[in-house]
């Protein structure tokens, strides 16, 4: 495995990608630390569909999405370090999570998740009647989370809308196809896309999302803080890339992701934007939720912004 600055990118402009493939292969990741929460002894958030849409991928996916970490084995600082990554998906999700509802509760009818990946939210949270759900990310992932839920019995609280187009193409289009309303307000969420997106691909991403909101909409978004001279954050996911190899899985998320210095800060980006915003540091939120990171870990984990926004009406 690479480091954050030895590792190259080898995303290409229009690349597409199976659920086991590619960026594909984050969803499940993500979907693994959902099954390992909720199946916990006091679990944070719930999602009873992350296990169905982990263990569809494969022998070496169930593994990880084990709440037992057995995978693991012997290796102490390994679990103590999986266990803190878990921490931090539940903990977000339960942030984006209380996003939706409060947005509902303002009277917003349609969402719009943005790279859905296998996001189980139109099927287990409590939309209001008249609520649409749009999902928007690559066709061979929404046909995947599609058939597995299918196959599972599951049916979604709300009208869901799968729409399948790359962020990186004319997805405005798309989705007004699918029936989107450009007068009702809206609430959007961005959960861990922006690091999979070239810097010029989120501006116009921001660009569009402000286009399409009417007054009143609202904008979910993670930002990631990636520091490359950060020694123990650089072994620290060197260990954990090689720990998932012991599976058969071989996902290097750095070589995934795009790190151009000019990319724009998205708080920042959004304020001048008009849009109020409420950002909150992923260890305060950690903290507050009772999963604080342990002070030795500090520093070789995540470090993120949780951002909500709110387009406030022009006068």
């Amino acid at each position: 495995m690479t480091d954050l600055d030895e590792a190259h990118c080898v995303r290409t402009a229009g690349d597409s990608w199976d659920i086991i493939e590619s960026v594909g292969a984050t969803a499940v990741m993500v979907a693994a630390a959902r099954a390992v929460e909720t199946e916990s002894a006091d679990p944070l958030i719930r999602d009873e569909f992350a296990r169905v849409l982990v263990t569809a991928a494969g022998a070496g996916w169930t593994q990880l999405a084990n709440p037992d970490l057995e995978w693991i084995g012997d290796d102490e600082p390994g679990r103590r370090a999986h266990r803190v990554a878990v921490d931090y998906q539940a903990v977000r999700t339960h942030f984006f999570d209380e996003y939706f509802t409060e947005a509902a509760q303002r009277g917003v009818r349609q969402a719009v998740i943005l790279a859905a990946g296998l996001d189980s939210r139109a099927y287990r949270l409590d939309w209001p009647a008249g609520t649409t759900v749009y999902e928007i990310d690559q066709p061979k992932v929404l046909q995947y989370k599609s058939s597995v839920l299918e196959s599972a019995g599951a049916a979604p609280r709300a009208a869901r809308q799968p729409v399948a187009v790359d962020l990186r193409d004319d997805w405005p289009a798309a989705l007004d196809a699918a029936g989107f309303d450009r007068t009702q307000p809206t609430a959007w969420l961005a959960e861990g896309l922006l690091p999979y997106l070239p810097s010029d691909a989120q501006d116009r991403l921001f660009e569009k999302i402000s286009a399409l909101s009417a007054p009143g909409s609202q904008f979910a978004v993670e930002v990631f803080s990636f520091d490359a001279t950060n020694e123990r954050r650089r072994a620290a996911r060197r260990a954990r890339w090689a720990r998932m190899q012991r599976l058969g899985l071989d996902v290097n998320v750095e070589s995934l992701t795009y790190r151009e210095g000019d990319r724009a800060d998205a708080a920042r980006w959004l304020t001048e934007h008009g849009w109020q915003i409420h950002a909150v540091g992923n260890r305060d939120e950690m903290t507050r939720l009772g999963r604080p990171i342990p002070h030795d870990l500090l520093e070789e984990s995540i470090v993120s912004t949780l951002v909500r926004a709110r387009l406030t009406p022009t006068s």
